[in-house]
């Protein structure tokens, strides 16, 4: 019985994959190669969300692929784990051009896969890569100069989740003095993978969830 959960959540999250394929509710489909959904284990207890694909996820429909996915291979090693352990996901589903920001209106069109797929996974934590995902999941405007490393109980689809914003690897690829604070707060991860997840109430996170949306949507 307790094995048939995860499988069944697996085939879910790969249905919702296949649908959000083929969105088209944002202009950033029109030059995209390929969605790229996200990637790793479908039960992971551990999730990290970045902001968006570059070229090479582009090409590849895979999430971090490029020198700040080595980046962040390296740095899982470092914590005793590998890409297969955790999932992996974007704010944004497809490339914006030139590698710009997200917009606005194009993260409001894709955040609901970003809160399904948190859904469907149920992890224990979900780190934050960077601005965009930190201030998105957590509905806050405090930039993650001010709140990296430093985990935040909060409510996603109804259940408890610790939010840990960490530095985007890319920001890290060319500082030295960013890069040794990443692998500093990387250290961290096994100790609050450790911590059991409090109890949702059920009024509460409901509660909590209506309140914050409106902030999240004005956050850019």
């Amino acid at each position: 019985m307790l094995s048939a959960e995860p499988l069944n959540a697996a085939d879910e999250l790969a249905a919702f994959g296949h649908g959000v394929s083929a969105c088209t509710r944002c202009r950033l489909a029109e030059g995209r190669t390929q969605v790229v959904f996200g990637a790793g284990d479908p039960a992971a207890d551990l999730m990290f969300v970045g902001e968006a694909p570059g070229f090479h996820e582009d090409q590849q429909g895979i999430p971090f692929v490029g020198q700040a996915g080595k980046l962040l291979e390296r740095l899982l090693a470092g914590i005793g784990l590998g890409r297969g352990d955790v999932y992996i996901a974007n704010v944004i589903k497809c490339r914006p051009p030139g590698n710009r920001d997200p917009q606005p209106d194009e993260i409001e069109s894709c955040e609901p896969y970003l809160y399904r797929q948190i859904e469907l996974i149920q992890p224990r934590v979900v780190a934050t890569l960077g601005n965009f995902a930190t201030k998105l999941l957590s509905g806050k405007p405090t930039g993650i100069t001010r709140v990296h490393g430093q985990e935040q109980e909060t409510t996603i689809g109804g259940r408890s989740v610790l939010l840990y914003p960490l530095y985007h690897p890319a920001a890290a690829l060319y500082t030295p003095a960013m890069l040794k604070v990443l692998e500093s707060d990387f250290a961290r991860l096994p100790e609050l993978l450790g911590r059991e997840p409090a109890p949702a109430a059920a009024p509460e996170p409901l509660l909590r969830v209506v309140t914050e949306a409106p902030v999240q949507l004005g956050l850019f």
